[in-house]
């Protein structure tokens, strides 16, 4: 509680009223030094934290050696002859809804994503990521097929044939 002080000049002034507001007191510290003085402590003091280390993004598919391995000789075929290497995407098409793509790339085109596995690098098309993450591709063959093969965690479906499935 703030309470006035009666002297004889406030007495007489007739003010025998509390004041408005309490006074404050502010208590400030000025330092004068220099912006060089202030750069040079900050560059003397040791970082106390190394700086931080990004993370290697974890690639959005995997390939198996034996998909690598059939990769490496698609590139090195006359067909393949100055491709980076192969551009991996998704189109709407078969009974199911959406079918896997490969194709030679020659160059990076704008936002895709682009991987390295086993010396082979692999360009996923933007639109095709959200639908391939976690997919593992391999290559299998059979008596009856050689073919790419896609374990699909995301996906809800496929066709009887295999050629599509559904998201």
């Amino acid at each position: 509680r703030f309470t006035s002080v009666r002297t004889s000049s406030n007495v007489a002034a007739g003010a025998n009223r509390k004041p408005l507001h309490p006074p404050t007191f502010i208590n400030t510290k000025f330092n004068f030094s220099s912006i060089a003085e202030q750069e040079e402590e900050l560059s003397a003091t040791p970082s106390s934290k190394p700086p931080r280390q990004r993370q290697k993004r974890k690639d959005p598919i995997l390939i198996t050696p034996a998909a690598a391995d059939r990769i490496k000789e698609l590139l090195s075929s006359p067909n393949g002859e100055g491709a980076l290497g192969i551009r991996l995407g998704v189109k709407r098409r078969g009974c199911n809804g959406l079918s896997y793509t490969l194709n030679y790339a020659f160059e990076k085109q704008p936002n895709e994503e682009e991987m390295e596995a086993h010396g082979v690098k692999v360009m996923i098309e933007p639109m095709a990521l959200f639908n391939v993450v976690g997919t593992v591709m391999d290559w299998e063959e059979t008596d009856m097929s050689s073919e790419f093969t896609f374990e699909n965690p995301n996906s809800k479906g496929e066709c009887g044939c295999g050629e599509s499935f559904n998201v």
